[in-house]
């Protein structure tokens, strides 16, 4: 997924006198929820670049709040197709501090916590780690549902899907993607 058209600079960024092109600056805000813990759920993220903005949000069948927070930063990163000077806002502490703290600790290690656990939704925090080192990001944490305008747009948008989600699938077929999910937590791929 890229921003290129909805996110294309009006002019080439200038350059400094060293040469360097200067970094598009781009405004990020993200949420992630779910109905249940593990449940159905949904992402969103809002990208703001001058007067443009880009709204993306998906779901899925059965998941976690916190896969679902990591998904929406995820999906934000990857619609951008170049490296930019990011100030991203999320409503988790486990996402901002996740990869702003923990990170280098769980790689340093293994993807092992302190207590030697794997780390849970590695597969996630290895994108999200993977993605982000092309940016420059102040990653920013700002309180839910606390009347930012465009945290409470994500928290809409995420509400949405799961809306559809449960609006598009039977109870039977949510519950059989809940039990696979649960399955699939308490097996984890190595």
């Amino acid at each position: 997924m890229s921003i290129d058209a909805p996110l294309k600079a009006p002019a080439p960024a200038p350059a400094s006198a060293a040469g360097e092109v200067a970094l598009k600056r781009v405004v990020v805000h993200t949420d992630g929820g779910c109905q249940g813990n593990p449940g159905p759920g949904a992402w969103a993220c809002v990208l703001e670049y001058g007067r443009q903005k880009l709204e993306l949000s998906g779901g899925e069948l059965a998941t976690t709040n916190n896969r679902m927070e990591l998904s929406a930063a995820i999906h934000a990163l990857q619609a951008l197709n170049q490296p930019c000077r990011i100030e991203f806002h999320t409503d988790s502490e486990y996402l901002r501090q996740g990869i702003t703290a923990w990170v280098k600790g769980w790689k340093r290690n293994g993807w092992r916590t302190k207590t030697k656990d794997p780390v849970k939704n590695k597969d996630l925090w290895q994108q999200l780690d993977t993605l982000a080192t092309r940016h420059q990001i102040d990653w920013r944490w700002l309180k839910g549902h606390a009347g930012h305008a465009l945290n409470e747009r994500c928290d809409v948008l995420a509400g949405k899907k799961m809306a559809e989600i449960r609006q598009r699938h039977s109870p039977g077929e949510l519950r059989a993607a809940l039990e696979e999910f649960r399955r699939q937590e308490a097996n984890p791929a190595p």
